[in-house]
């Protein structure tokens, strides 16, 4: 079992930028990590996923070059950095977690991640 505690999330305005941070406990053991959002009458979005190792990363294609996602093993944590936010960016963010087939194998479908923490929403201002 994994627990995810994410921080981060609030208010900001276009333009502007944020960090998600999502906290991994228990089973640690070789895991990729991901994030997915949920906007006001959108179907839920892939944002970005990256590999136990670190080395390989997904993005979704309405976040390529604003966002960057990265992880720190020793903290058991991944980070999500937003940057050039837009009002579209409006959403419920939720980081998930699931094993490893690999170091480097990264997932973008929201059901193959078994473990989810709860979301934070970040609302992006005009």
């Amino acid at each position: 079992q994994v627990q995810l505690a994410v921080s981060g999330g609030g208010l900001v305005q276009a333009g502007g930028s944020m960090r998600l941070s999502c906290a991994a406990s228990g089973d640690t053991n070789r895991y990729i990590m991901g994030w997915f959002r949920s906007g006001p009458g959108k179907e839920r979005e892939f944002v970005a996923a990256i590999s136990w190792s670190g080395s390989s990363t997904k993005y979704g294609d309405s976040v390529k070059g604003r966002f960057t996602i990265s992880r720190d093993n020793g903290e058991n944590t991944a980070y999500l950095q937003m940057s050039s936010l837009k009002p579209a960016d409006t959403a419920i963010y939720i980081c998930a977690a699931d094993q490893a087939y690999n170091n480097d194998y990264v997932g973008s479908s929201f059901y193959e991640y078994d473990y989810r923490g709860r979301g934070t929403q970040v609302t992006v201002s005009p």
